[in-house]
């Protein structure tokens, strides 16, 4: 009896619908049957690094490339100007290695700084106006003072562990 109730079924499925009825199409081997996979653990997300990682992630590139937060927490007020300078080179070309290796910098005004500069248009995030601004807020140019820098990339590498351990404390072993 079965088969005449799925044969009036699949008559009016198709007289109704275009097509035949899953369930019969799959019972009698004219549909390939649906395999369900079981799910399984969803994979984890990596975590979302916010700015205070990034900022944090960066000053431990700087410190461990250049030892830059150690010259920073320093104190370097009993130490002479030559001494002082020979070190800030060093540590100048080393943080700027680091900082080009990770970050690439442009200006956000390519001009020449002390010289006249027209504004089109003044984004007031990428433009400070200085000295007599207008009470509008608008300037057709005035002498270039700082260029700015804008961030055209980042490309910090993966953070392993704790980005809050800027650098590990070390101990000698003896």
């Amino acid at each position: 009896m079965s088969r005449i109730a799925d044969a009036f079924r699949s008559f009016f499925s198709i007289l109704f619908a275009g097509t035949l009825a899953e369930d019969i199409a799959q019972h009698y081997g004219y549909v390939k049957p649906t395999i369900t996979k079981p799910e399984g653990k969803p994979k984890p997300e990596p975590p979302k690094l916010g700015p205070k990682e990034g900022a944090l992630q960066l000053l431990g590139l700087l410190q461990r490339d250049a030892r830059f937060v150690d010259f920073l927490m320093e104190d370097i007020s009993g130490y002479a100007d030559d001494q002082v300078g020979a070190a800030v080179r060093q540590l100048h070309e080393q943080s700027r290695a680091t900082l080009d290796r990770y970050v690439k910098l442009a200006p956000v005004i390519d001009g020449v700084e002390n010289t006249f500069t027209k504004l089109d248009l003044v984004d007031p995030k990428a433009v400070k106006l200085v000295g007599n601004v207008p009470a509008s807020g608008k300037a057709a140019g005035g002498t270039l003072v700082h260029r700015g820098w804008r961030a055209q990339s980042v490309d910090l590498p993966n953070i392993a562990g704790s980005a809050e351990i800027v650098a590990p404390a070390e101990v000698q072993i003896d």
